[in-house]
């Protein structure tokens, strides 16, 4: 019952989301914030892990590859394979919600701790739409994280050839332009949006109906991220059935 009461819980949630919006004067300057707290902030972490996360999918894919009679530009088209239809969308997804998901939870949890939600809403305002609406909004920019996720993966590779020797870069690339179906990137854009959706409304939840003090505060993160990354991982599942099937 616990979990259909959180279920329910959620839904009306999203609903009072969309419900007696904020002046647009305000909420303008809410959503440039977390657009640069959520997106911004996290052009680093996502560059980073990217760029080597390519490689390694390169280095481990040409030393699987020792039969000579398999082309070295396969290395090239796992390489993308790999990038487009899982690595970008679902697993940066999972490093986010590490990362937005908490940051989330934590600063709402702790106005709700503080009893600033209670005065937002004693003025008369909808504070799920104050708080929650802004962070949905700039997270619809969440894709141009993974574009910039799948370039440098795939430029992590390339260096990876250059510099590893595992191929040559005129077989790597000309396997990264083997057999494009421009579907994957349709279908990775689909996830992205999806998730980006549950970045930003699973995390909000768990950090509005807390309860308790700084401790509790703390607990509610750590249980956005696990119910974060399952329902990412049980999306990811469901929408690959459906679009690639």
């Amino acid at each position: 019952m616990k979990y259909l009461h959180n279920i329910g819980t959620y839904f009306l949630m999203i609903a009072e989301m969309f419900r007696k919006p904020t002046k647009w004067s305000v909420m303008k300057k809410l959503i440039l914030k977390d657009i640069d707290d959520l997106v911004i902030g996290s052009l680093g972490i996502v560059a980073f892990i990217s760029f080597f996360v390519g490689g390694v999918v390169t280095i481990q894919t040409a030393l699987n590859i020792d039969n000579p009679l398999i082309p070295k530009y396969l290395v090239g088209f796992a390489t993308r394979q790999s990038i487009l239809l899982e690595f970008a969308p679902t697993f940066v997804s999972i490093v986010m919600a590490g990362k937005v998901g908490s940051f989330i939870t934590s600063s709402i949890g702790t106005m709700r701790v503080t009893e600033q939600i209670d005065a937002l809403e004693v003025m008369g305002i909808n504070s799920i739409n104050y708080l929650v609406f802004p962070k949905f909004i700039s997270l619809m920019l969440y894709p141009f994280l993974i574009c910039i996720g799948m370039f440098l993966g795939i430029v992590g590779g390339l260096v990876a050839c250059m510099y590893g020797g595992f191929s040559a870069p005129e077989d790597y690339i000309t396997g990264v332009q083997l057999d494009f179906d421009p579907f994957h990137i349709t279908y990775a854009f689909i996830k992205t949006c999806v998730f980006a959706f549950l970045l930003a409304t699973i995390p909000s939840y768990h950090g509005y109906y807390m309860k308790g003090g700084a401790l509790e505060v703390g607990k509610a993160s750590t249980t956005s991220f696990v119910w974060t990354s399952v329902f990412i991982i049980l999306l990811n599942y469901l929408l690959t059935q459906m679009l690639l099937s």
